[in-house]
């Protein structure tokens, strides 16, 4: 006697929705890293935003502080040295031509080796200095110091 065969049949498919735990599991997952990582980034802007503010006030507030325009080059003049550091350890020593060359590199325009740039080479040492030029190096300097002190 022989048995009857039957075709077989596939599985009816399982529904798409709702996912299984396991997929679950992995949104949830995938979510929590997404919201850390958006925490992260958040938070690093935030820290660099306040740590150049900082560099910003301790620019101004120092030439603020000095009180006529040969000061303020002077200041100008301390505060790139300082800077410089950041850049090469041995750039503070540099004087004259190579020291406003290192100023200028990497700028659009030579704005220290010709304009007004070059007032910081000897304004500080000076009896008197134009207010205009003085501020015009200003923004230069300004522009430099942020540029230098932010890097790590």
């Amino acid at each position: 006697m022989m048995l009857p065969l039957r075709d077989v049949h596939a599985a009816i498919a399982p529904p798409w929705w709702p996912p299984a735990p396991g997929w679950w599991l992995l949104a949830a997952l995938g979510l929590g890293l997404g919201a850390l990582g958006w925490w992260w980034l958040r938070r690093r802007h935030h820290r660099l935003y306040q740590h150049r503010r900082a560099i910003e006030a301790l620019f101004d507030e120092a030439v603020d502080a000095a009180a006529t325009p040969a000061a303020k080059v002077a200041v100008m003049s301390e505060l790139l040295r300082r800077a410089s550091r950041q850049v090469d350890p041995q750039a503070d020593r540099l004087a004259g031509v190579p020291w406003r060359r290192l100023l200028d590199d990497g700028l659009p325009s030579p704005g220290f080796l010709e304009g007004a740039g070059a007032l910081i080479e000897d304004g500080g040492f000076r009896a008197e200095v134009d207010a205009d030029a003085a501020e015009a190096l200003r923004l230069l300097a300004r522009a430099r110091f942020l540029d230098w002190m932010q890097r790590k």
